[in-house]
């Protein structure tokens, strides 16, 4: 959606005034799409969490991913000692 809106901005730029009023409406739509998007996920992040935490050891080890990979994508140490997951442990 964020890659649609980024059209949107460059095709506003050389619209006549009846397609400038129909990307405008767009971008709108697609700007509360990204807001409801954003908020729906934030309300979700503990049931995500829980669910993680439940397989994301055993997934991890049976695809290879370690530590250091979870955390660079973004889950936090606290998240990853919860599932059973620790920085010593190798792939």
């Amino acid at each position: 959606m964020k890659a649609r809106l980024a059209d949107l901005e460059l095709r506003l730029v050389a619209a006549d005034p009846l397609q400038r009023i129909h990307l405008i409406q767009e971008r709108r739509n697609l700007e509360r799409r990204i807001e409801g998007a954003s908020a729906e996920a934030e309300d979700d992040l503990p049931e995500l969490e829980k669910a993680f935490v439940v397989v994301a050891a055993d997934y991890g080890s049976r695809k290879g991913i370690d530590y250091a990979t979870w955390r660079e994508a973004g889950v936090t140490a606290e998240v990853l000692q919860k599932a059973g997951i620790h920085w010593s442990r190798r792939s």
